[in-house]
């Protein structure tokens, strides 16, 4: 095979960092791709050529065949693509050069490569002369690219200062940074060197995964998926490849006499002259990469010139020096000054959240652009009155040892985002509420920032495709009661954000140990994730209680939050590793222990209310709460008592292999996963 030699970083600043070509919606049955045809020369378009491919098919097409192109919407519903519809997607090659577009037209150049997307609608992928091995190979990359559907997020800042362009310029280069920094931490350097010259498919995935790894629910545990002939296994860069082909490495890990260092956020792990395992900083690993990551911010700060935005200038240089220092905790303090009254903009970048390495105790990189949503301004005058009574009655609810606190914590800001970069990119899907920092004073004081991404699954496209997944689950009479509208959702994340600072959280020890100490990083994870999604559908019964919302809008929350349950249970509960999922752990566990008590119920003879799946889900509004609030007590009591064979328990009840549950799991993701999920994708215009 001819090969082109590509470096990981490489791959992806042709594409990404803000980052997303290579996202890929479901063929239909009729566009299946076909292993052995051959694509075909066929003449250049005329004006009235662009009718050949309907939008989907031509979003899916373009990125499969790796082009920063989108079809945002038929605006005159002729089903033709015009100029005026069309999207180039940013990218961070620092060149304005759109070799596509000229004078309002499509180029040339355009309509040779649509001509080609046509022929591959008709002929699909031109696999002749591979063998077999490498058809199943590619087939099972373009089934692994199928389970997303490319979504646009798109940002218009034209009118914004020439400071805040040039800005937004250099976020975007850091952002390419970051997706380097995030490569080397999953170890995509060392495997991706060369791709098969015009595998584009393979390039997508690559792009889109960061890394050659497939991740969708179909194809994740499908040897043949891949976007490299030579099918390398999926090691973390955090870690000795050696030390993790153990199982239970992670355990060995917690028992060493220095395992608060090895298990330290912002370390990686190495073996020393001797042998041992010890802890480098991100700093001494990553130090070339981290530099130039500060430098981009440093630029970007210079830009800042705004009097009104002092704080985002203060913690973007603060930020930068943590890049040169590894001082984390000390741009954490200058982040937690910023907030929706003070900046127009949202930014964190850094090393965060863990639940993308095998431990669940390193930190990846990661960075968020925002623009800030005034929205959050109505539930922040809601609830911030109400904190302390929220904190009293989960304190209740957990039960002894733990009491409740002072608590101080801001109330989650409504963001839009620009661009997601590192490991804030999904493959599939997107983080709809997120709070941090994780650790330090700024978190264990309640100083941290608390956000909902509001421009998140509002598009009409999700909002179909969420339709036709409750329509084939829920029963007729809960469904009447489901709305796609997001502003159930929304209260629900935020409730889910602000539990996150309130109970026995993180922070809070059991006789001198963290909840990492005591059930390990990936339960740890998974309890806090359970904790605070349970303490939502609480809350949510609470304000209906003191009156703050009506019986509506806390039924649509609920419903809301128990598709989006269906939604994790349907990506299935490991990894291909067999790491725990937390989200999809927190979901099956809350379906479940519902359907126990009662509040939900399964309806094997009823069909569902698309009037074709046989069996629905009703949701039973007189035993919706007690169960919730049942719920909330156990997993309260869990954490507070620091009960490791309780957790241990509810987590095999409810997320085993065998048994009622889950058979019901397995129709809930046979009918969720028709509808493919969002891929994000993503445009700037300055």
């Amino acid at each position: 095979m001819n090969y082109r030699a590509i470096p990981m970083a490489t791959l992806v600043a042709a594409c990404v960092a803000t980052v997303g070509c290579g996202r890929a919606s479901p063929p239909s049955a009729s566009v299946q791709p076909k292993a052995a045809a051959a694509l075909l020369p066929v003449p250049t378009a005329d004006a009235t050529g662009y009718a050949r491919l309907e939008r989907d098919v031509f979003n899916r097409l373009a990125a499969e065949r790796f082009l920063p192109w989108f079809w945002q919407e038929d605006r005159n519903k002729d089903k033709t693509l015009q100029p005026n519809e069309w999207v180039r997607l940013t990218t961070v090659t620092g060149t304005d050069r759109n070799p596509w577009l000229q004078d309002g037209a499509f180029t040339p150049e355009f309509s040779k490569i649509y001509e080609e997307l046509v022929a591959i609608h008709q002929h699909g992928w031109n696999f002749q002369g591979l063998s077999g091995s490498e058809q199943q190979r590619r087939q099972a990359v373009l089934a692994e690219l199928a389970q997303g559907r490319p979504t646009l997020l798109l940002t218009d800042l034209q009118t914004i200062s020439p400071q805040e362009k040039r800005f937004v310029a250099h976020i975007l280069k850091a952002a390419a940074r970051i997706e380097k920094l995030y490569g080397r931490q999953n170890a995509v350097d060392a495997v991706v060197t060369r791709v098969v010259a015009d595998d584009w498919p393979s390039m997508a995935l690559i792009a889109r995964n960061q890394g050659p790894w497939c991740v969708g629910p179909k194809t994740e545990q499908d040897k043949n998926c891949n976007a490299l002939p030579n099918k390398p296994a999926k090691l973390s860069g955090l870690y000795p490849a050696n030390l993790q082909l153990k199982p239970g490495f992670c355990q060995e890990l917690a028992a060493l006499p220095n395992h608060d260092a090895l298990l330290d956020p912002f370390t990686v792990v190495r073996r020393d002259a001797k042998g041992d395992l010890v802890a480098l900083p991100y700093r001494e690993e990553y130090g070339l990469d981290m530099d130039a990551t500060a430098q981009s911010l440093e630029s970007a700060a210079a830009e800042v010139v705004d009097p009104a935005e002092a704080p985002l200038h203060a913690y973007v240089l603060a930020a930068a020096g943590a890049f040169r220092t590894g001082r984390w905790l000390e741009a954490d303090e200058a982040w937690a000054k910023m907030n929706a009254s003070n900046s127009k903009w949202y930014l964190r970048v850094g090393a965060d959240e863990v639940y993308n390495e095998p431990c669940a105790t390193k930190a990846g990189f990661h960075l968020v652009l925002a623009r800030i949503d005034q929205g959050s301004l109505k539930w922040q005058n809601i609830l911030d009155p109400l904190k302390k009574d929220m904190e009293a009655t989960l304190a209740e609810m957990s039960g002894p040892p733990y009491v409740a606190r002072n608590v101080s914590f801001h109330l989650p800001d409504f963001i839009q985002i620009v661009i997601n970069a590192g490991d804030s990119r999904s493959p599939l899907g997107a983080t709809v509420g997120q709070s941090l920092p994780n650790w330090g004073p700024v978190a264990n004081e309640g100083r941290g920032r608390t956000v909902a991404m509001t421009n998140v699954g509002t598009d009409p496209d999700s909002q179909a495709a969420l339709e036709l997944q409750a329509d084939s689950l829920f029963c007729p009479q809960t469904r009447r009661d489901f709305t796609t509208d997001p502003g159930p959702i929304q209260m629900s994340t935020v409730l889910h954000e602000a539990a996150h600072n309130l109970g026995p959280a993180h922070e809070y020890q059991v006789d001198g140990k963290a909840d990492v100490a005591i059930f390990g990083g990936s339960l740890a994870a998974t309890l806090e994730e359970l904790k605070a999604q349970t303490a939502a559908l609480y809350l949510t019964d609470w304000l209906q209680a003191h009156k703050t919302i009506d019986e509506k809008t806390a039924r649509q929350a609920h419903l809301a939050d128990i598709a989006w349950n269906f939604g994790h249970i349907a990506a299935g509960m490991h990894e291909a590793d067999g790491k725990p999922k937390p989200y999809s752990h927190l979901a099956a566990i809350q379906v479940g222990a519902l359907q126990k008590s009662g509040a939900i119920v399964w309806h094997a003879d009823q069909k569902a209310a698309n009037g074709q799946d046989l069996g629905c889900f009703e949701v039973v509004a007189d035993k919706t709460a007690p169960a919730i609030a049942q719920l909330m007590r156990e997993v309260g009591g869990i954490k507070a008592r620091g009960d490791k064979t309780a957790a241990l328990a509810l987590v095999q009840t409810y997320t085993s292999d065998t048994g009622e549950f889950a058979q019901l799991r397995e129709k809930i993701r046979d009918r969720w996963l028709r509808a493919p999920k969002a891929t994000y994708v993503y445009a700037v215009r300055l």
